[in-house]
């Protein structure tokens, strides 16, 4: 198990670029399978995650090639569908949850798709009904083992036709959107998701032939074609880890330059900063965070009651936010109520930081109240166990604004979602170690 030791109470300053976004990395490495022709993809982020999944499609068949950093080359012309059945699969497959998003496209190419279930952050129910119903009404024929926890689909063909989301699943409708691009007729997928990183699925599988409308809202309209061609694709920054970055530089008071942030697909993560008091400058496709030397005052709603930030489905503020929310909110000036509403375990970390010295009131394992010190007490250091990817990042924000040296294991949490945090954090002045 790897370790961070990090000696906190120290300001940064420089520039940090994003990497590129996790998020969408799983769903335009899934979507490669649909089509045999070469699919070239641009700033792939170095983490655990993704290379897990890299190598699941190498597995499969697929001839995958690094042409330099972040760049890579996939031709998915010769799967080996006999893997998808064997003992090793349902090893390789439970390592990540986005390993979920290859059953779309191998049933729309092939005919059948199968996996084991899914791994991922524990942090509540995470439901597959979304993914599997949309792919029945597509006309799959669902089966599960129970024994094992193995789901397949399988279909002569797929079926164009209209469907309601019960919930607007972000890899639940990446899915259903991969499978129906290869169906007959037309599919009509209302409640649909509609992150930046699912309008880029969409924007990359036209650009391969693909006939998708409603992109960027949540009604999508898609005409299924024959076949999908080759394509170039470029990712997005991550958005997560720009806000981590917001996140660190007010809690270190720090001045720090977060460069190529892609603004216009931020949503309201800006603006929700800006109500815990945060200065966030718009530079070009820069953001600017000046050292808050005074700290940072939380706003309250328009008639004085506290404020409350909730996630929601996008254009929502994203869930994988709130933990840097909750802890910035710490050393704010003010009180403000977070509530994750859609995940229910996702909260439970806050003891470690309630072990720091934070003011925090866990109401129940959706609803926390933070009382901010004003930095006039600063966190103490202590030794803590990373949870899941974004706790993770929260409490090494945490550590590295407080006085002392902190330890925090289980990092390999950390890394499935953040590239060489360590080395990119000393370039910017950081005292943190990897043990």
């Amino acid at each position: 198990m790897g370790t961070f030791k990090i000696e906190g109470g120290h300001q940064l300053k420089g520039k940090i670029q994003p990497q590129g976004a996790k998020n969408e990395a799983l769903q335009i490495l899934c979507a490669v399978l649909l089509t045999p022709e070469l699919v070239t993809i641009n700033n792939i982020p170095d983490i655990v995650d993704v290379n897990k999944l890299i190598s699941l499609l190498k597995k499969l068949g697929v001839k995958v090639e690094k042409l330099s950093k972040g760049t890579y080359t996939f031709k998915a012309d010769k799967v080996n569908l006999e893997y998808l059945e064997s003992d090793a699969f349902k090893v390789d497959g439970r390592g990540l949850r986005g390993s979920i998003m290859i059953v779309g496209p191998l049933l729309a190419r092939f005919g059948k798709g199968y996996i084991p279930k899914p791994g991922g952050d524990k942090i509540g129910r995470r439901r597959l009904d979304t993914h599997f119903e949309g792919l029945i009404k597509l006309g799959a024929n669902f089966r599960y083992s129970k024994e094992d926890q193995f789901y397949g689909v399988e279909a002569d063909k797929l079926t164009g036709t209209y469907m309601l989301l019960e919930e607007a699943s972000v890899t639940g409708t990446a899915n259903i959107v991969m499978a129906a691009v290869l169906a007959q007729g037309q599919t009509t997928i209302y409640n649909a998701a509609c992150e930046p990183y699912l309008q880029q699925l969409c924007k990359m599988l036209n650009r391969m032939g693909a006939k998708i409308s409603g992109v960027g809202s949540n009604m999508l309209i898609i005409d299924g074609v024959d076949s999908l061609g080759g394509t170039d694709h470029t990712m997005l920054p991550d958005m997560i880890e720009i806000g981590s970055w917001i996140g660190l530089a007010a809690m270190t008071k720090s001045e720090l330059t977060i460069t190529n942030v892609s603004w216009n697909d931020l949503g309201l993560i800006p603006s929700v900063f800006r109500k815990l008091g945060i200065t966030v400058e718009k530079r070009g496709d820069d953001i600017h965070i000046p050292a808050h030397t005074d700290g940072y005052e939380i706003q309250s709603f328009i008639d004085g009651s506290i404020l409350t930030i909730s996630d929601a489905p996008w254009p929502g503020f994203t869930p994988d936010l709130l933990s840097i929310i909750l802890v910035v909110a710490t050393q704010a000036r003010g009180s403000v109520l977070i509530h994750q509403k859609m995940f229910e375990s996702r909260l439970f970390f806050v003891d470690k930081l309630i072990d720091m010295g934070a003011k925090i009131i866990l109401c129940d394992p959706h609803r926390a109240t933070v009382i901010g010190h004003d930095f006039k007490s600063t966190l103490k250091a202590t030794t803590m166990t990373s949870p899941d990817i974004r706790a993770g990042v929260s409490l090494l924000i945490a550590a590295l604004s407080a006085k002392g040296t902190s330890t925090i294991m289980n990092i390999e949490q950390i890394d499935r979602g953040y590239e060489n945090i360590d080395e990119r954090l000393r370039a910017i002045g950081a005292h943190i170690e990897r043990l």
